[in-house]
């Protein structure tokens, strides 16, 4: 959902639509690491938006796609790869449990 909102919002309004639809999927790959409490829920959430997307670049036969060959679509398909790597590997997981240690004592 996030990508096909994305894809629909990002050439409507040229800067404003890109950084909408760019910070909905940070949202998303954020939320899904923290809900599942792992790097690995974000990157399945980021890998689903990239299928996603993927998907409405293809072409159909009756010559309909969703994305049009300006440098905005490959900003949302580039930049959004970028922001998803980002998210899925700085976001912050759950610390093991147990006493805390200090080094050198």
């Amino acid at each position: 959902m996030v990508g096909v909102a994305g894809a629909l919002v990002q050439p409507a309004w040229f800067p404003g639509g890109l950084l909408l639809a760019l910070a909905g999927e940070a949202g998303l790959v954020l939320g899904a690491t923290r809900v599942l409490r792992s790097r690995a829920g974000g990157a399945w959430a980021a890998g689903g938006w990239m299928l996603v997307v993927i998907l409405l670049t293809a072409s159909r036969p009756e010559g309909d796609f969703l994305f049009a060959a300006g440098g905005g679509s490959y900003l949302f398909l580039l930049g959004g790869i970028a922001v998803a790597v980002i998210c899925a590997t700085l976001a912050s997981v759950r610390q093991p449990d147990g006493p805390p240690a200090r080094l050198g004592k």
